[in-house]
């Protein structure tokens, strides 16, 4: 058997141990190092000679980020908190043996720095939406960054990713109740990333659309509605521009930014290559459900009551007061690149929310190749 030195092999009980820098093959006896290790043809079979551990890896973002990974032959570590059953089924994005799984917790440092000791690569995307009574936005998105970033510099990390947010401030524009926490907490954990490890790529991807996502399916939901077809939008949704992206675009990414020289050290800006007002937008996606009697509303009170309430719920949330703070800010365009830049070729933003919009259908039993329904007009481009 042919190795590399900083690959990582499943040791027992499950934890990761590194294997020697050198073997000797067995057919010849002959010494087989990093410079003749036979790296295949860079596809899933192959070694890319990248060792990557994913914080956050079962999220929405992060099975995009692994199963790119494992395409490329790369080795995968996956720390992971909770029931090990929720993240082995990303074990299929890699060949035998290249997606590795650890259990850690957020504040115990032994268990991030044995998780990453062998890796050339760290991508974190560990975040939260909203608030618990043991992990608040402080704890996770600058204490937490700050950890996993002094860690990975310590532990010779090569090149490391942080996931942000767009229109992170320390004095974000209030349009609800206060101004929004979790953009600051956001851009206090940049602050913290770069003091740390002055290197690393950040990414501030817009709302990303996509299978289980928290874009097309939060505003189709029955939750996000006070009644059955009334859509409560800030100022109606006339006022906030949105440049929404598909997730396969930013974990594509992901990928090219760890390739490219030039991304090193730079904030990365991952908007769609289209913005369109909200209220076109979510018209546009409610005509596609055929919701006959859909309509859009101001903000009523009892949405920002019920938001507010729902932050208290101890468990997964569509609707809090936090998510409100922040989706009605425009998206502005602030980094030093964008995914264009990267010469990432973005899907049709409108033809891509289009499917994930079908899931919704009210009159899903009709066939449109019948032409019973008129087809939806897509709405004009903001800046057109």
């Amino acid at each position: 058997m042919a190795a590399v030195s900083r690959v990582v092999l499943l040791g027992r009980h499950g934890i990761p141990r590194v294997t020697s820098s050198l073997y000797i093959s067995k057919r010849d006896n002959s010494e087989i190092t990093q410079a003749n290790y036979p790296r295949g043809r860079g596809g899933r079979s192959s070694f890319s000679g990248t060792v990557a551990t994913v914080f956050g890896a079962g999220g929405f973002v992060g099975r995009y980020i692994v199963n790119k990974l494992g395409k490329t032959g790369s080795q995968v570590i996956i720390p992971y908190r909770g029931p090990e059953y929720e993240i082995k089924k990303l074990k299929l994005c890699g060949d035998l043996g290249q997606i590795l799984f650890f259990p850690y917790h957020l504040e115990d440092e032994e268990s991030i720095r044995r998780v990453m000791q062998y890796s050339n690569v760290v991508i974190s995307l560990v975040g939260r939406d909203w608030e618990t009574k043991n992990f608040d936005f402080k704890k996770v998105h600058v204490d937490g960054a700050r950890r996993i970033a002094r860690i990975a510099k310590e532990s010779g990390v090569e090149k490391f990713v942080h996931f942000s947010s767009l229109n992170v401030s320390p004095n974000p524009k209030k349009l609800v109740l206060r101004p929004s926490r979790y953009l600051i907490s956001k851009y206090e954990g940049e602050m913290a990333v770069r003091e740390e490890f002055p290197e690393a790529i950040i990414f501030r991807p817009a709302d990303i659309y996509g299978f289980e996502d928290r874009f097309v399916n939060y505003f189709l939901s029955t939750i996000r509605r006070v009644r059955l077809n009334l859509l409560p939008l800030y100022k109606k949704g006339k006022e906030t521009i949105k440049q929404p992206i598909y997730v396969g675009d930013v974990a594509e990414g992901v990928i090219q930014a760890l390739r490219n020289p030039k991304a090193v050290g730079k904030v990365i800006d991952a908007v769609g290559p289209s913005r369109y007002y909200m209220s076109d937008l979510m018209d546009y996606m409610y005509a596609l459900t055929r919701r006959q009697q859909y309509r859009r509303i101001g903000l009523s009170p009892a949405i920002i009551l019920r938001s507010y309430l729902m932050e208290f719920i101890p468990y997964d949330t569509k609707l809090c007061i936090t998510k409100l703070e922040k989706e009605f800010l425009t998206d502005t365009v602030e980094g030093d690149l964008i995914l264009e830049d990267l010469g990432i070729q973005h899907v049709n933003t409108l033809d891509r929310i289009a499917y994930f919009c079908k899931s919704y259908l009210t009159t899903a039993h009709y066939e449109e190749s019948l032409g019973e329904f008129a087809p939806v007009p897509k709405p004009a481009m903001a800046d057109a």
